[in-house]
């Protein structure tokens, strides 16, 4: 079973959408890090359910409960362990749902592999899970703050709204809710996923993270990239369909004289004067700003009728009715920044035996 992620910080996550908890075991922390239940609080509150017209519904606290790991006010060097409580789990919607499959949802996979399923909310598979990651995240993201490292996300697309770059507000992110650093621009996203879940309908979009004061050096060729495994991380979330690493996709357009980044000296240092790389060579960062991008597709769960089979073979429809994301991009920001601080954190430690010198 592929539950725990990293080698060295790593993380084991545990719990479904509507049973009584869902929960998190760190292991790799070092001792002597300050943290209390407010340090994860703060992303957990921008990952959780009801907290926008352009959200699910589910109102969920979302508490974290620190039940080891921690004396004092501080990390002990021994697993931490974190429980969510699930207080406003409503099944009933899903009890007509119990014997067919939705479209885009993996209903049918459970099935072929384990032959069961937990057909509340989709079970394991529910993107609730991913509170869980967001308190591990939270975690790294304060031990990462203590080497000087940062990490920023934001939304970049909605559907066919797309932020063209042009003016970028780092404040403006978590004044709007669609959390698009340009203002302009989140009031057309937010348009965008409002007229989708009037249709009964939805819609995917983009998000970009971003990883400040990076360290040249951080990564593990050949099977154990840095970029390798931020990819993976990021392609672990749910309903995320691609991942970029700096240009991206458009290298696949560009000239190596355009994609390639000219080394120059700043500061008695080599750097890069342009970042198309992505902050990645070879595996190993450069110094220079990490910039990773993923797409989600649109939320599986719509109110339109669809064709599917029940789990005997009969032909039917379906519309899934309950209280779901019409955009699940909004919500995605916060957990792309868990995974890129948890990879980050891993290979910090992944690397601190790398040479003597």
């Amino acid at each position: 079973m592929s539950n725990t992620f990293g080698r060295l910080f790593r993380f084991t996550t545990w719990g479904e959408s509507h049973g009584p908890a869902l929960g998190v075991v760190v292991d790799g922390c070092p001792a002597g890090l300050p943290l209390d239940e407010s340090d994860l609080q703060r992303d957990l509150d921008r990952r959780r359910p009801g907290q926008s017209r352009v959200t699910t519904q589910r109102k969920e606290e979302d508490r974290a409960e620190i039940l080891s790991g921690v004396f004092e006010g501080k990390t002990t060097g021994h697993p931490i362990s974190i429980l969510i409580r699930n207080k406003d789990a409503d099944s009933s919607k899903y009890e007509p749902l119990r014997n067919l499959f939705r479209p885009g949802h993996a209903d049918f996979t459970y099935i072929q592999k384990w032959g069961i399923r937990d057909h509340r909310g989709g079970g394991r598979s529910s993107a609730r899970e991913t509170a869980a990651r967001v308190a591990a995240g939270a975690i790294a993201k304060k031990l990462l703050a203590r080497l000087g490292v940062s990490i920023l996300g934001y939304v970049d697309q909605v559907g066919e709204v797309r932020w063209d770059g042009a003016h970028f507000d780092a404040d403006e992110i978590e004044r709007n809710i669609v959390r698009c650093p340009d203002a302009e621009t989140a009031s057309r996203m937010e348009a965008a996923i409002l007229e989708a879940r009037k249709a009964g309908d939805s819609v995917g979009g983009a998000i970009t993270v971003l990883a400040d004061g990076v360290p040249a050096g951080w990564g593990e060729p050949l099977y154990g990239r840095l970029d390798s495994d931020l990819a993976a991380a990021m392609m672990s979330i749910n309903a995320v369909k691609g991942v970029e690493i700096g240009s991206g996709f458009r290298a696949a357009g560009m000239r190596g004289s355009e994609n390639n980044d000219p080394f120059e000296m700043k500061d008695g240092e080599p750097g890069v004067r342009t970042n198309n790389a992505g902050g990645i060579l070879g595996g190993i960062s450069t110094g220079a700003p990490i910039v990773v991008r993923f797409a989600v597709k649109p939320t599986s769960s719509i109110l339109i009728e669809q064709d599917t089979v029940t789990t005997s073979g009969e032909k039917t429809t379906v519309k899934v009715e309950g209280r779901h994301d019409p955009c699940v991009a909004t919500r995605a920001v916060p957990i792309g920044e868990a995974m890129m601080a948890l990879v980050l954190a891993d290979h910090w430690r992944l690397g601190l035996g790398s040479r003597i010198e």
